[in-house]
Formats: structure tokens, sequence, C-alpha cells
């Protein structure tokens, strides 16, 4: 017998063995080990993945496939992984062939107690007519006014003099919990029409935005443990499943009362032309649909989670590498000084009365490219994954079978010589801009997948510019940034490419006497040669794609 059970064992090994250099023979990219897959690449390089995701998508040609569990039955179907960033793959998947890529199962049982069936966690019909509703509003002008009022709001009540007070107190400050308290302030004020004052003097906690970072640190945790692990620790009630419970009855609190109070105002405003209330959860409200209260508070958070971590984390990373590139820092300010000089005249006093205006802020060309050229090194969602439906070849001639799933590396799309060229390593906003410097030019929308692409391209992707150029403008004119000696700046392992340690900054006066010496200097040359057309006046051409706008991932 036991001669029996050494031989059937043997015998299972070696077809398993087999059967496994049969399935390898043709993955490319990270190694795959029986039984656990490329999980152990994964688990080595935990603490740089998205780079090691790129190093392997450059070695293998923009597209890879790889095993995430080598066990027969499940290889070629839920233990198989595409990871692209090629161009045309991501055209394919993101547009050609949209239906068969959707955000799938795994995805949506994830998120689906914070977010519910919400925009950014659903599929199908659910997810279009949210689309739709959400894309008229996010056309309307008013809807970019009221972003505007609560930026400039922040930025000079509360922003500016915290900043102002750390640098009279040679106090160094992390940039990064500013910026994510501003963009938490902006985002709720936008979404619902209340301002919870995170960032305020003292950064004292607020218990909305306490609750729900701690929903979404524990609903990402889930994407760590198989289904069935995570599903029994809620039915257990262990770990973090707890607080994600707790946090969530605390922001549904807290967004029910949001919502009763504002059905009270908007009924006795309703004859009112001059009603006040322009937020998304308002226009959502006076829509004739009647609309649930739970579908409205699963439309509050799923644009709080979309605008919230995005702005901020695209803005520290953007502060850090001007930080690091003084020439750009230079550019930057100089077209800033050109257009107060036009707007506001000499007084330097006046530039900083109030924050940059629409009109001032649409005529920073080369900080928008800088922010954009931040968003292709360090996009704010590195890695985005679809659930395939039925078997499907990409253009690179890739087979995906159904019931697998691709990973798209927007992180990798930005960094790859043969789409961006020799220089893709280099911060330079200047590939950004038209030859001739007087146009901003939009890069491909399969190029340039920051902001998605097709048609789940984010909707606030004019909003967040104008945001990102507000802030920074703000910042900039007022403080030189110094990162403080031996602070470490290392990417987070997170959904969203937050900086692990924060940025903490010393924050120094600004002189702007030799830029503002600079543009009057060029102001001299630009008459004497009789050519009066100056950059900041400039149009915007786009580069291929649907110009239709977005930010955080739909």
């Amino acid at each position: 017998m036991d001669v029996l059970w050494v031989s059937l064992f043997f015998t299972a090994v070696t077809a398993y063995l087999l059967w496994f250099t049969f399935i390898t023979r043709s993955l490319r990219g990270p190694r795959v080990w029986p039984l656990f897959g490329s999980l152990p690449g994964l688990i080595e390089n935990s603490d740089r993945m998205h780079e090691w995701i790129a190093e392997n998508l450059r070695a293998c040609g923009g597209t890879y496939q790889t095993c995430i569990c080598a066990v027969p039955f499940l290889a070629r179907k839920q233990g198989l992984v595409t990871v692209t960033c090629d161009p045309k793959n991501l055209e394919h998947v993101l547009k050609t062939r949209f239906d068969n890529y959707p955000k799938g199962p795994t995805w949506q049982s994830v998120f689906h107690d914070l977010l519910g069936e919400g925009i950014f966690n659903s599929d199908g019909d659910t997810w279009l007519f949210q689309r739709k509703t959400a894309a008229l509003e996010f056309t309307t002008r008013t809807l970019r006014h009221a972003m505007a009022r609560w930026v400039s709001r922040a930025i000079k009540l509360r922003f500016c003099p915290i900043l102002r007070a750390a640098q009279l107190e040679a106090k160094p400050v992390d940039l990064q919990d500013l910026l994510l308290r501003l963009t938490f302030d902006n985002i709720c004020g936008l979404t619902f029409g209340m301002d919870p004052q995170t960032l305020s003097p003292g950064l004292r906690e607020n218990g909305f935005s306490a609750a729900f970072d701690r929903a979404t640190e524990a609903s990402l945790q889930r994407f760590i443990l198989p289904e069935v692990m995570w599903k029994l620790k809620k039915w257990l009630g262990l770990g973090m499943e707890v607080s994600l419970s707790r946090s969530i009855v605390h922001v549904e609190n807290y967004l029910s009362k949001v919502i009763n109070t504002r059905k009270v105002e908007l009924l006795r405003q309703q004859n009112d032309e001059n009603n006040p209330h322009d937020d998304l959860l308002s226009r959502f409200m006076k829509k004739k649909e009647c609309y649930s209260d739970s579908f409205l508070r699963h439309v509050a958070l799923n644009f709080i989670l979309a605008g919230r971590d995005t702005s901020s984390v695209a803005l520290i990373w953007f502060f850090w590498l001007v930080t690091q590139n003084p020439t750009v820092e230079n550019k930057i300010l100089h077209e800033i000084c050109t257009v107060l000089i036009e707007t506001r005249g000499n007084d330097r006093s006046k530039w900083v009365d109030d924050p940059l205006a629409f009109e001032e802020l649409d005529r920073l060309i080369y900080l928008k490219a800088a922010l954009s050229e931040t968003l292709r090194l360090y996009p704010s969602v590195p890695e985005d994954s679809k659930h395939v439906i039925s078997d499907d070849v990409l253009p690179d001639g890739t087979f995906v079978p159904a019931g697998s799933s691709i990973t798209y590396s927007i992180y990798s799309s930005g960094r790859m010589k043969s789409t961006w060229g020799e220089d893709w390593q280099e911060f330079r906003p200047e590939r950004w801009i038209s030859a001739d410097g007087r146009r901003f030019i939009m890069q491909e929308q399969y190029k340039f997948v920051a902001f998605n692409a097709g048609p789940r391209i984010c909707l606030g992707k004019d909003l967040a510019y104008l945001q990102m150029k507000s802030i920074a403008a703000a910042l900039l004119l007022r403080h030189r940034l110094t990162v403080v000696p031996g602070h470490r700046v290392e990417q987070k392992m997170s959904l969203t490419l937050f900086m692990k340690y924060g940025l903490k900054v010393n924050l120094h006066e600004r002189d702007l006497t030799a830029v503002v010496d600079g543009v009057r200097k060029e102001a001299v040359g630009v008459n004497s040669n009789g050519n009066n057309c100056h950059a900041a006046g400039c149009s915007v051409v786009v580069g291929g794609g649907s110009s239709e706008v977005v930010f955080g991932v739909a």
C-alpha cells in the first residue's frame, strides 16, 4: 500500500511538473513558480511594485502575461493576468471592446460596502445611467464657478495663512497632509455643499474625514486577501472588517443628516430663483427623478473618493519635482509673473491679495504642462484592472481568455522609451508645448492615460487642472520650498500613489525680484521686435482622442 501511495504521489508530481512546464512556456515577464505563480516576485518587490511592473513591461515590449495561481483549471482563467501599457492595447480595452472589459466582480465586491453601485463601482446600465447624469452636470459652467469659489476660499483663508505661520516660525510642514486636507474640504464643498474644515489652524481631526479614511483603507486591505478570507473575517467581525463596518456607519449617518437638511432647504426655496445650492448633491436632488437616500449617499461618496486623493497626490509629486528642477520652477514663476503684471499691474502686493482668477489660470500654459508631465511620471492612480468577459485577442496578438483579468499600468505607460522617446526619464514640460512655445499640446488619449480614457475618461479633468493650477500658483508665488534634509521620498504601495512618509518641507519667503526683472527685459525685447503675441494667451491643441473630460478611476 505504501508503495502504491508513493507511486501515485510521484506520478501526480510528475504530471503537475509537465503541465507546469507546458503552461509557463507561453508566459513572459516575471518568473512563475510552481503553485505560487509570480506571487513570490510580487512580494519581494512589494515596496517598489510599480517600478517592478514597468521594468518587466519594458523588457517584454509593453505586454506580458503571468500566472498568480499555478494550479490546474485556474491558471488559464482566474489565475492568469495580462499586464500591458501598449497604447493600441489600451485603446482596445478601454474603448473598442469596452463592453468586454468591465471592472468585474472582484473590484465591485471589495468596494460594495463603501461605494455601493456608485459610478466608480458599477458596470453596464447602472454605470451608464449615472455617467450620463453626472456628465450633464460637469459640462455646466456653474459647477466650474463653484469649484473656483471653494478652492479660492480655502487657499486664501486657510492654506496660505498656515504656510505663512510655518515660515515665520521656521517649522517644517508635511505638505502631503496639508494638501490632502485642502482637497478633501474642496471636494466635500463641491459634492454636498458643506466644508468639514479639516484644513484649519491646529489641523484638528474631523470625524467624517477620519471615518472616510479608515473605511477606504480597510476596503483596500481586501485586495490583499482572497475573497473567501475577507468575507469570513467580515462575518466573524475580525480585524479591519470591524473598523470598516463602524466607519461606514459613521460616514452614512453624517451624509444622511446632510441629505435630510438639504431636502428641507430645497423644499423651502423651491420657488426661489436665487437658490444658493449649486453642489452636485443638490443638483441630483433637484432632478425630476426620485432618488433614494442610499443612492444619493453613494453618489457623494464616489465623487469624494475620486476627487480627494487624486488631485492632492498629483500636487505633492509636482512640488517635489519642482524642488529638484529649479529651471522648471523659474519658468513657471516667469509665466505667472508675466500674467500678473498684465492683469494686476506692477504692485506685487496685489498679486497675493487673492488667488488667481479663471482668466489668469487659463493663461498658465507652462504650469499646465508641468502638471501634465508630473502625471506622466507619477500618475495618481498607477495601476487599474479589468475583468475579461469573453475570449479576445489584443491588437499586439496577445490572447486573453474569458475569466482572466487585465491590468493596464498607467505608471508604466508614461515610462516607455517606445512611446515617449529617449528622454522619457526626464522631467521636461516642454514635451507638452508646441515648438513655437505658444500652445499646450494634449497628448493622444491612449498614450497619456492618467485621467483614464474611453467612455470612462475622467469627468472632472478640467476641474482638476483648475484646482491644481490655483494651488500651485498660490504656493509658488509666496514660498520657495526645500525638502527637509534626510527626509525620504518613497512611493507608498496603494491604489493611489501617495508618498510613504509624506513630504516634509521647509518654507522660505519667495523673492521675485530676479524673475520680474527678467519679464521686463523680455517685454522690452518683444516690443522692439514688433512681436506682441504672448504665450499665455494661446490656444490648446488636442493631439488625438475624445475631448470629453474625468478625474479618478471611473
